[in-house]
């Protein structure tokens, strides 16, 4: 979802921070355990962090068919999903281990809600996956930034029809939204 709404946020804080994000789809939780040191040493090339908002979800909860196919029908019964609850946990907890070390400043942005028909994923699993990391985040103290109220209070206006994606309107509202919680955690 933040590729969407990077650029945006690199406009609206231009002259105020150096907006960076990997030039990649971070995909699950288990691509960000295996390439977030990467990550961190391009992105700020080699300097220091000063705020990380950071995000992992949709990708871990879609559904999987059997041979690897991408969002499998979530009712078959030889799907699965791509990052099961427990391992979304554990990998969270190894990424804020790994994000803490930066000494930056942590904000987590919760999972945006899934709307309905959205192919190989569940309405609700989104909410399910956001309580796991609220308390990945509560035991770490780091503060959620909620991006899945607005979102879901929204979606109609701002997100594709049954797709966990947003139309320009919706990326440009949460740009805004993450310009301003970055903004004000540089202060």
């Amino acid at each position: 979802i933040s590729i969407g709404y990077t650029i945006g946020v690199r406009e609206l804080l231009e002259g105020e921070a150096n907006v960076h994000r990997p030039l990649t789809n971070c995909g699950p939780t288990t691509k960000g355990v295996a390439e977030i040191g990467t990550w961190l040493e391009t992105g700020g090339a080699g300097k220091k962090w000063d705020v990380i908002h950071f995000n992992w979800g949709l990708h871990d909860l879609k559904f999987m068919g059997p041979q690897g196919q991408n969002l499998a029908d979530p009712e078959s019964g030889d799907s699965r999903q791509q990052v099961p609850p427990a391992e979304y946990e554990k990998n969270l907890r190894v990424l804020v281990e790994k994000l803490k070390a930066t000494g930056a400043q942590l904000i987590w942005r919760n999972t945006t809600p899934i709307p309905p028909g959205s192919q190989g994923r569940v309405v609700g699993h989104s909410a399910a996956y956001n309580e796991i990391a609220a308390r990945v985040m509560e035991d770490n103290g780091i503060p959620t930034h909620d991006l899945y109220t607005p979102a879901k209070e929204n979606m109609d206006e701002w997100m594709r029809p049954a797709n966990v994606h947003f139309t320009a309107e919706g990326n440009e509202a949460l740009s805004k939204l993450v310009a301003d919680r970055i903004r004000e955690a540089l202060q």
